[in-house]
């Protein structure tokens, strides 16, 4: 739903929008987000991970024809590409948009596929994030699984937040909790990422991702040993976090 001109900065809206939806569900969260005349177009940005069966599901009671970001960073573990392809048929989803890093780009900056060997952050930037920022250009808000649980960066996630380049972006499962998760997976009969079962509760690209032992945060799998919990694309009001900064 397109906004009217003149309508408040994000930073406001989304004030506006966590006080007005503090005490809703997940999904009337979400079904609220898609009506509401505050927020303008919308995509979902999924990766199709451990845990975007839910949200996914979710989205597919609603609108199966909203659009949904795919990063296909080309590093990602070939079952996490099956994976896509199972569960969009299986929802029935309409609209999944797979993004990649453009080639001229890849070409220049990462020819042997292996700068994230050296840089992680650059690698990041050039097959995660700037892909999706030019796809993310026209639409006003976006919406993420991101939740709580998910590591120290994450602790005080609200349903609503900006990003750097002025966007809102909504997260309707941050208060959920890992039982809730897979309750709504066993109780929907959701298909789980195949990895799951391998060690794997958060899952990226293959070079960078490893299993993560019981105890342990469910995002140590991630960047493991080089202190970066996040691949930039999940900037939290306008600031990039890493594990131990002030929010």
């Amino acid at each position: 739903m397109p906004l009217e001109a003149p309508f408040p900065p994000a930073s406001a809206r989304v004030a506006a929008l966590n006080a007005r939806y503090r005490h809703h569900a997940a999904i009337a969260v979400l079904r609220h987000a898609l009506q509401d005349p505050m927020l303008g177009p919308l995509a979902m940005v999924s990766s199709f991970g451990a845990e975007s069966a839910v949200l996914l599901h979710m989205l597919a009671q609603i609108d199966r024809s909203l659009p949904v970001l795919f990063i296909d960073t080309e590093l990602l573990f070939p079952e996490t590409l099956d994976y896509q392809l199972q569960l969009t048929q299986h929802l029935g989803l309409t609209a999944v948009q797979r993004l990649r890093p453009a080639a001229a780009q890849l070409a220049q900056t990462d020819p042997k596929g292996t700068l994230h060997q050296t840089d992680s952050d650059a690698c990041c930037a050039l097959r995660k994030t700037q892909p999706l920022q030019a796809a993310l250009a026209p639409f006003d808000a976006w919406i993420t699984g991101r939740k709580r649980f998910q590591g120290q960066t994450r602790a005080d996630l609200q349903f609503f937040e900006t990003d750097a380049a002025g966007r809102i972006k909504i997260n309707p499962l941050a208060h959920w909790a890992p039982e809730d998760v897979a309750e709504y997976r066993r109780n929907n009969r959701l298909p789980p990422h195949p990895l799951v079962a391998r060690g794997y509760p958060s899952i990226g690209c293959a070079p960078c991702t490893s299993p993560v032992a019981q105890g342990e945060d469910p995002r140590a799998g991630r960047w493991r040993g080089q202190g970066k919990t996040e691949c930039g694309i999940h900037i939290i009001n306008g600031k990039f976090q890493r594990k131990g900064t002030a929010e």
